[in-house]
C-alpha cells in the first residue's frame, strides 16, 4: 500500500479527513463547417492564413491548459512540405511542394512554436528549424519569403521559433550576423517623435519609418521570446542608444508607451478612410510591454482590450481569440474572464472539440486523496502524540491503582 495513503488513513481515524474539489469539464464545442478541411479552426477561407491561425489557436489552447483535438494537430503537421517548410495553406497535401507552393517563414515559425509547445513532434519541428536556418539572410534576419528582404516581424517570429526549439538565436548566424543584428539595424535612434521604434523594413532609400506593429514584434524578438511570453520584471522603459537587443527592446517599449498613452490602443490607417482602432496590434503591444516591463506596463491597453475587443475577436475568429489569450497570459489575467468573456470557450468553439482531460492513474488518485493542508508527517506526528498520551494515562492509572 502507498505509504502516504496508509499514514493519512490511519491518522484520519484519530483526527480528521480531507476532501478534494471536483473539476468541471467544458462542454463540447461545435465542429467547423463541413466544407472546410477536417480539424481546421475558423470558418473563413484559409488560403492566406490557414497555418498561421491554426498554429495560434493550438498555442493559445496549450497556454490555457486545453488539450487540442488530435485532428487539429494532425491537420497542422500534415501541412508541412518535405523540405521542412510550411506554406500559408496547402489545399491538397498530396500534391508536390514545388516552386508553385509559396512557403514562408512566418507560417513555418508559428507552426514550430505551436508544435514544440504541444510536444511529441520533434521530427516536424526539427526539419522546420533546419529549413528556417537555410533561408536566413546575410544580415542575420528573415523576410516573409525565402530571399526577401529582412523585416522586423518575420525576424522576430523566427527568433521565437528558434528559442522554442531550444536554439540560441544569438548563435544562429549567417556571414557572422545574428537575428539580433538584423533587429538592431531596423531600430530607430532615440530622436524625435518616433524615438525608439522599430521599422518594418527600410524604404527604397534606406530610410526607417516607425511602425507600431513592427515595434511590438521587435520588442518580443529582441527579448528572445515568442508569441507566448509571461510578464517580465517591473522596469521603466526609457530610450537610450541601442547597443544591445535588451536596450532596443526597452526603446521599443518606451515608444509603445508613448503611442498608447492617450487612447490605450493603436490605430490602423487605411487609404481614404478614418483611423480605426487596431485590436490585433494592440494585443501584441500588451504582450510586448508586459514581457519587457511587467504586467503594470501594459495595464492601460489591457483594460481597453477587455472593454472593447470582444466583438472584434468574434468577427475575426481563432487567431484573434488567440492573440487575446496571449495578452491575458502576458499580464497574468484570467483568459476565461477577460472583460466578462471566456476567451478559451470562444476559441474552442471555432474548431473541433478539445480532448477531454486525461483520467488520473490509480497512484495519482491516491496522491490526490492524500493531499491536505497539513501534510502526511503532521498526521504521523499527531498519531504518535496521541499514542504517547494514551501510554501516559495508562501509566498514571497503573500507579494510581498501587497507591
Amino acid at each position: 500500500m502507498n505509504v502516504r495513503r496508509s499514514a493519512a488513513a490511519l491518522a484520519a481515524t484519530v483526527v480528521l479527513g480531507a476532501t478534494a474539489p471536483a473539476m468541471a469539464a467544458d462542454s463540447p464545442s461545435p465542429s467547423p463547417s463541413a466544407a472546410l478541411p477536417k480539424g481546421l479552426y475558423g470558418t473563413t477561407d484559409p488560403t492566406y492564413d490557414g497555418v498561421w491561425r491554426q498554429s495560434l489557436a493550438l498555442l493559445a489552447q496549450h497556454t490555457a491548459k486545453v488539450r487540442p483535438a488530435a485532428s487539429a494537430v494532425d491537420w497542422l503537421t500534415g501541412q508541412q512540405c518535405p523540405n521542412g517548410a510550411f506554406a500559408a495553406y496547402r489545399a491538397d497535401t498530396a500534391e508536390a511542394c514545388d516552386a508553385k507552393v509559396m512557403v514562408d517563414s512566418n507560417s513555418t515559425a508559428a507552426a514550430v512554436q505551436a508544435l514544440t509547445a504541444l510536444g511529441g513532434h520533434d521530427a516536424v519541428t526539427g526539419k522546420a528549424v533546419t529549413w528556417l536556418k537555410s533561408v536566413q539572410n546575410k544580415d542575420g534576419g528573415w523576410g516573409y519569403t525565402p530571399g526577401g528582404a529582412s523585416d522586423t516581424n518575420s525576424t522576430s517570429v523566427v527568433v521565437g521559433a528558434l528559442a522554442a526549439a531550444g536554439e540560441k538565436p544569438a548563435e544562429v548566424t549567417k556571414d557572422g550576423r545574428s537575428p539580433y543584428d538584423a533587429l538592431l539595424s531596423l531600430a530607430l535612434p532615440c530622436e524625435g517623435d518616433d524615438a525608439g521604434a522599430f521599422a518594418y523594413q527600410p524604404d527604397k532609400k534606406g530610410k526607417l519609418a516607425a511602425n507600431a506593429d513592427a515595434t511590438a514584434a521587435g520588442v518580443i524578438g529582441a527579448l528572445g521570446k515568442g508569441l507566448v511570453a509571461g510578464p517580465g520584471a517591473k522596469a521603466e522603459a526609457t530610450c537610450a542608444k541601442a547597443g544591445s537587443p535588451e536596450q532596443a527592446a526597452a526603446n521599443g517599449a518606451a515608444y509603445l508607451t508613448r503611442v498608447l498613452a492617450e487612447d490605450g490602443h493603436l490605430v490602423s490607417a487605411l487609404p481614404g478612410a478614418d483611423d480605426q482602432p487596431d485590436y490585433g496590434n494592440t494585443a501584441d503591444a500588451v504582450v510586448a510591454l508586459a514581457a519587457r516591463g511587467g504586467a503594470g506596463a501594459a495595464a492601460k491597453p489591457l483594460r481597453w482590450l477587455e472593454g472593447n475587443a470582444g466583438a472584434w475577436a468574434e468577427q475575426n475568429g481563432p487567431a484573434a481569440y488567440a492573440q487575446l489569450v496571449f495578452a491575458a497570459h502576458a499580464t497574468g489575467t484570467d483568459p476565461r474572464d477577460f472583460g466578462g468573456t471566456d476567451l478559451v470557450a470562444k476559441l474552442n468553439a471555432t474548431g473541433p472539440a478539445p480532448q477531454k482531460a486525461a483520467e488520473p492513474s490509480a497512484d495519482a488518485q491516491e496522491e490526490k486523496d492524500d493531499d491536505s493542508p497539513f501534510g502526511v508527517w503532521w498526521y504521523v506526528g499527531v498519531f504518535l502524540v496521541v499514542g504517547v498520551g494514551i501510554g501516559f494515562l495508562l501509566s498514571r492509572r497503573t500507579k494510581g491503582g498501587r497507591a
